[in-house]
């Protein structure tokens, strides 16, 4: 059977909504982070054979071409395929599972997978505009909007947040302790070098001039528990969910080439982990947030393992609440759990979080020689995903 792996790994600094990035198009994020990828990896783009491309919002005159034109911009052949791939939250995280599928059935030996947003660049829209708006004002919609409502209720994703504190019990200040947590330990991964390593430096535009963009400027490790609890609920009089403990809204892409392991050896490459298995569940949308508990306990039966048997998770953090249920229900402990900060702190780029993350997880099997790390989320309109990654670099 083809043994599917990942190998190289690199991403964007992530721009705080309406920075740094504002100005540099989506597709250009992408160009950045796969060629950063392809460098790590030490292997040609001539040799892709693929490249899939997570997105949510497709923005600028060729967002809905994305996955084509960063292929070719980065130097893979024109004959080579592209395609661009959606599931919400998990968009990036789909990229990499499509990516492995293409070459499974035997459709190509090696691609780079990943995703992108630029939500700074997303457009405002006037859907009655092209057959003639009737009598009186028209209404210009914000398309942001429209990637964070359930298509259901129309609520906000941070309102379904509620919903899930509403229905376990999960309090504003345990809420609250978590953002602390992840602020912090994104700050300490930003000391060590540890997410530097996994962010390739990006020029960005200051004025008339350009400036080397090198980090994260989302991240707030400075905030405190104080600090934290005097914001207001933006989703709910009287609720817990805060800016403080959501995800952030943020720009940037990442990429990692999945390959066939004997293709990728045979060019040079050395794998660093193995795809083990993966599972995509669907759960109720008002509680989308619930997603990674039965996402996680589905791979889990899947391969007969056990919580304790993971060394390391990646449970994204939409919102706090996502992970204080993760926690209670499945029992995976904190100091197995976004050691270097997620959502909450890094931001939540949609399609190219779960890429992200995957490259987060990677460098923590390599720097630590661990053997089993999970990559999870939930994602808006009821769904959750988890997929098990075996180290191979050890």
């Amino acid at each position: 059977m083809t043994e599917i792996v990942l190998a190289g790994g690199m991403r964007t600094p992530f721009g705080d909504y309406g920075k740094s990035l504002k100005d540099v198009p989506m597709v250009d994020l992408g160009v950045h982070a796969a060629g950063a990828c392809l460098e790590k990896a030490g292997i040609g783009a001539d040799k892709m054979d693929h490249l899939v491309w997570g997105n949510v919002l497709p923005v600028d005159h060729d967002g809905y071409f994305a996955s084509r034109a960063i292929a070719l911009k980065v130097g893979m052949a024109e004959h080579s395929a592209a395609l661009n791939v959606s599931r919400a939250c998990g968009s990036g995280t789909q990229a990499i599972l499509t990516a492995a599928e293409q070459i499974i059935s035997g459709h190509g030996r090696m691609a780079l997978a990943g995703g992108g947003e630029n939500f700074s660049r997303g457009p405002y829209v006037m859907t009655g505009a092209r057959w003639g708006m009737k009598r009186g004002p028209g209404q210009v919609i914000d398309t942001l909007d429209w990637a964070y409502r359930d298509p259901f209720s129309r609520e906000l994703m941070g309102e379904t947040a509620e919903n899930l504190a509403d229905d376990y019990g999960y309090t504003r200040e345990a809420m609250d302790e978590w953002a602390l947590m992840s602020q912090q330990r994104a700050g300490e991964a930003m000391k060590s070098g540890f997410l530097a390593a996994q962010i390739k430096p990006i020029e960005v535009p200051e004025g008339r001039k350009t400036r080397l963009m090198e980090m994260d400027e989302f991240p707030r490790p400075e905030v405190t528990l104080e600090k934290l609890a005097k914001l207001n609920p933006v989703f709910r009089k009287g609720g817990r969910v805060t800016p403080g403990n959501s995800s952030g809204v943020t720009d940037g892409a990442a990429f990692v080439v999945v390959g066939d392991r004997a293709a990728l050896e045979a060019e040079g490459v050395a794998p660093v982990v193995r795809l083990v298995d993966w599972a995509i569940v669907g759960v109720p949308p008002r509680i989308m947030g619930c997603g990674p508990v039965p996402a996680i306990q589905a791979l889990l039966d899947r391969r007969g393992l056990k919580v304790s048997d993971i060394d390391y998770y990646e449970i994204n953090e939409a919102f706090a609440a996502v992970n204080l249920h993760a926690e209670a229900k499945l029992g995976i402990p904190r100091d197995v759990t976004n050691l270097y900060g997620s959502g909450i702190s890094i931001g939540h780029p949609p399609g190219a979080t779960g890429a992200r993350m995957t490259i987060t997880a990677m460098n923590h099997l390599v720097n630590t020689g661990q053997r089993y790390a999970i990559v999870s989320m939930c994602m808006g309109a009821g769904q959750g995903m988890a997929v098990l990654y075996e180290n191979v670099a050890r």
